[in-house]
């Protein structure tokens, strides 16, 4: 396994990652991180705002993708940028997280945009889970 906590794939026209993590709720922080990374760097986020996050989904693949649908839903709505997540729990069907971030987008310089989550290619492993998201 790798140190890292995420890499990107080669994708055609999207990106592409995959986010390790010794449990569940590790890979999907990292799955997160991996798709703010496209945009910003979270490290260089100021962790000013702590945001709480409740989603559920009938498998897990629909539990990750609700969750990163809704960190988008948060910066298209709040310009909330990620910093970290500094707490998750998956329990069935429900996740709660507890992230930091900001919400002074103008402070930081933005490379990309993630327009979307997408279930295209997307896997759930006991290592990594793998993400396609729209550009």
């Amino acid at each position: 396994m790798t140190e890292e906590p995420f890499e990107y794939l080669d994708h055609t026209a999207d990106c592409k990652f995959k986010a390790f993590g010794k449990t569940k709720e590790e890979q999907f922080s990292n799955a997160a991180l991996a798709m703010f990374n496209v945009m910003v760097d979270p490290l260089s986020v100021s962790p000013q705002i702590i945001k709480e996050i409740n989603v559920t989904g009938d498998d897990d693949c629909q539990l990750l993708y609700n969750f990163l649908e809704e960190l988008l839903f948060l910066l298209d709505t709040e310009s909330f940028l990620l910093h970290k997540v500094i707490k998750m729990e998956i329990e069935g069907k429900v996740l709660h997280a507890k992230i930091y971030g900001d919400t002074e987008i103008d402070k930081y310089e933005i490379s990309g945009d993630v327009k979307a989550v997408t279930y295209n290619e997307m896997e759930i492993c006991d290592d990594f889970v793998q993400v396609v998201v729209d550009l």
